[in-house]
């Protein structure tokens, strides 16, 4: 495994505007689409907004200014723990904000840019939960198309056993932009190939649940859209298996995309812990929505 990646623990300027919950995981996906430095503190004002942003995964962080104005403004708004690793060279990385002090950064088990793969175990409560973000590299410029993808996608296949084998007998929560869609998608999109659906069938084979395919078997969704005005849903947050049944809501919001803060939509989780009944039906969504 690679180093940790550097985590900011800092006295935040501003009392949080949530509390985070004890009795259930409240997880938000953001895309922050490289911002600049003054959209990135309008996105951290409105994420640290949502009540079900217990714990932010952010991806497309630039390594620059717009970056790291991000990660200052979500510890000045009370996000008492950020996990933002630098990589060596400019390129995006992904980033992980969660309002409680209770948090240990663990070694990114993804060996291929782990700068873009961030891991941490965060107790909600009275219980661990592990905890990997992930950025997938685009397919790249015509000279390199799809070298840093495949490659990226690879190493986080290799890594997905490694990554539960680092979490035993806790629920793990996998979030990130993948860059990829599912078999099935509507609208079909031809442009991907048997590799990249290989890439998201790897998930379900190392025993990781899609959340939002659990809850909604048939529901057409989508968090980008291409400049034809066609959905992807690029966006996605897995389970481990064995705490799919607490999966109590999982869902895309369009609000800050709409609002022009991110050109994806923002996706939200909330998982139960057992000090609550477990829910396998849809229950109202915190934070965006």
């Amino acid at each position: 495994m690679n180093p940790a990646p550097e985590q900011l623990s800092l006295l935040a300027t501003d009392a949080p505007a949530h509390q985070p919950a004890t009795d259930a995981v409240r997880l938000l996906l953001f895309n922050a689409q490289h911002a600049s430095p003054d959209r990135s503190r309008r996105q951290a004002h409105w994420i640290a907004g949502q009540e079900g942003a217990d714990i932010a995964v952010l991806t497309e962080v630039s390594s620059t200014q717009g970056g790291d104005a991000l990660v200052a403004a979500l510890t000045e708004r009370g996000y008492s723990t950020v996990i933002a690793p630098q990589p060596s060279t400019p390129d995006y990385r992904t980033v992980i904000a969660c309002r409680t002090s209770a948090v240990q950064t663990v070694p990114s088990p993804v060996t291929v840019t782990p700068h873009r793969a961030p891991a941490a175990q965060v107790t909600v409560g009275d219980h661990d939960i592990g905890v990997l973000g992930l950025y997938v590299p685009s397919r790249g410029p015509k000279d390199q198309r799809n070298v840093a993808k495949r490659t990226f996608q690879k190493s986080v296949t290799e890594s997905l056993p490694r990554l539960l084998a680092a979490f035993p007998d806790m629920p793990v929560i996998i979030a990130g932009d993948l860059n990829v869609i599912e078999h099935g998608h509507h609208p079909p999109h031809k442009v991907f190939g048997t590799w990249e659906y290989d890439f998201y069938d790897s998930f379900q084979a190392a025993s990781l649940t899609d959340a939002f395919r659990h809850l909604h078997p048939d529901e057409v969704a989508h968090s980008w859209f291409g400049r034809s005005g066609n959905g992807f849903r690029f966006d996605h947050i897995f389970v481990s298996t064995p705490h799919a049944e607490r999966v109590l809501a999982c869902g895309y919001h369009q609000e800050a995309r709409e609002a022009g803060l991110t050109d994806h939509a923002v996706m939200t989780l909330r998982l139960g812990l057992p000090s609550i009944p477990s829910e396998s039906g849809e229950a109202p969504a915190t934070g965006a929505g």
